[in-house]
């Protein structure tokens, strides 16, 4: 027993020690070996079958499948990683799986782009503003002038100090009908006139 136990406390040390798997697999083989010795007597090995069972050369086959040896020269004599099998490798993909998956139509970057400015500029046109004349874009108020006001700047720039002094929607509505659309000859399928109005209801939102 006493040699079994400093078999014991070596490959402890070894282990402790990071030697190599080629110094682990010795002591190892001398610790089984001696365990039989320790075993060999018959009636130990029937009150103990799974210890009779043990075989050296078992044993080296199995380390020789989990650790890694090296060659005489350089390199290692096999690759000690296990391959782990995926679902790929488990249910391989058809042809017609993989012509399907590449025929799918994929959204492009400038789509998604366009998405997303679609979106912000929904989320803008849609959002409350305080300045009715802030508000309004450069190119926007361009437009007002000159579609709406008859390229009056003067009238358009009352107009928006007029409305914007109003404090609620009803009465600013109420105006602009009376003084802008009735009296300067406004459609209301006209685009410009449109978007003024979408500007306005934000401006009381």
């Amino acid at each position: 027993m006493e040699k079994l136990g400093l078999l014991i406390i070596k490959l402890k040390e070894q282990f402790d020690q990071n030697e190599g798997a080629d110094n682990l697999l010795i002591t190892a083989k001398l610790l089984v070996k001696e365990l039989h010795q320790q075993l060999s007597d018959a009636e130990k090995y029937s009150n103990s079958s799974v210890h009779s069972d043990i075989d050296i050369d078992f044993l080296d086959s199995k380390f020789a499948k989990n650790i890694p040896t090296k060659k005489e020269g350089s390199g290692w004599l096999f690759d000690p990683i296990e391959t782990i099998p995926t679902l790929v490798h488990q249910q391989p993909i058809t042809a017609t799986e993989i012509n399907e998956m590449i025929s799918q139509p994929k959204e492009s970057f400038n789509d998604k782009l366009k998405e997303e400015k679609t979106e912000l500029a929904s989320a803008l046109q849609s959002a409350p503003v305080r300045d009715l004349k802030k508000a309004i874009g450069l190119n926007d108020r361009y437009l007002f002038i000159s579609e709406l006001f008859r390229g009056d700047e003067n009238m358009y720039e009352r107009s928006i100090k007029t409305i914007n002094n109003f404090s609620i929607y009803p009465e600013a509505e109420y105006w602009i009908q009376r003084e802008l659309k009735v009296k300067l000859g406004w459609r209301e399928n006209k685009d410009a006139v449109r978007l003024f109005d979408q500007i306005v209801k934000r401006r009381f939102s």
